[in-house]
């Protein structure tokens, strides 16, 4: 086995690099978060991904999936890709929830997303730049690097909350 052996857990969730490159080690770290809110909302259904944390908090897992799928689409389409597309869910972040949309399609609108970023990084440096696109720094350019440190940030902050939210659905603790 090679240090860069993709590696799992038990769960399934791939097992970040310890050692080589700079790039693959951020990258297989975003993967690992992103493969943990997946894990989160395994196995529940549409009306427990939309229970609520605790009044008067509205978050709810779906919301975090769709909130993250505008996450991605914003740092990897608009800032590093230079693309002007709009928001995936519109106005809201994509905490809003829709009545007609459930876990299903927003984890594949979700994978969609992170693909099409795969996409537009591939091939890139970590020292390649892209524009921020949102006020007050808009037009400040920013690293691929600090992009992805970001991203790792926002999921690991994000997971923390889907933790709370999936023990509140169902008393399911830990990963």
């Amino acid at each position: 086995m090679t240090p860069h052996t993709p590696m799992t857990l038990p769960d399934g969730r791939p097992i970040p690099l310890m050692t080589g490159a700079e790039l693959p080690m951020l990258e297989s770290w975003l993967a690992f978060h992103r493969a943990t809110l997946e894990l989160k909302c395994a196995g529940l259904d549409d009306t427990q991904v939309r229970r609520t944390s605790a009044d008067p908090s509205r978050l709810t897992l779906l919301g975090l999936v769709q909130h993250l799928t505008e996450v991605e689409r914003n740092w990897f389409q608009r800032v590093i890709g230079g693309l002007d597309v709009p928001p995936v869910y519109g106005k809201g972040n994509g905490y809003v929830l829709d009545a007609e949309r459930g876990l299903d399609e927003a984890l594949d609108v979700w994978r969609r997303e992170i693909a099409r970023g795969q996409e537009l990084c591939a091939g890139r440096s970590l020292d390649d730049v892209g524009r921020m696109v949102d006020e007050p720094f808009a037009g400040l350019e920013v690293s691929l690097r600090w992009v992805l440190i970001h991203m790792i940030e926002e999921y690991a902050r994000h997971n923390g909350h889907a933790d709370i939210l999936r023990e509140r659905v169902d008393g399911v603790t830990g990963a």
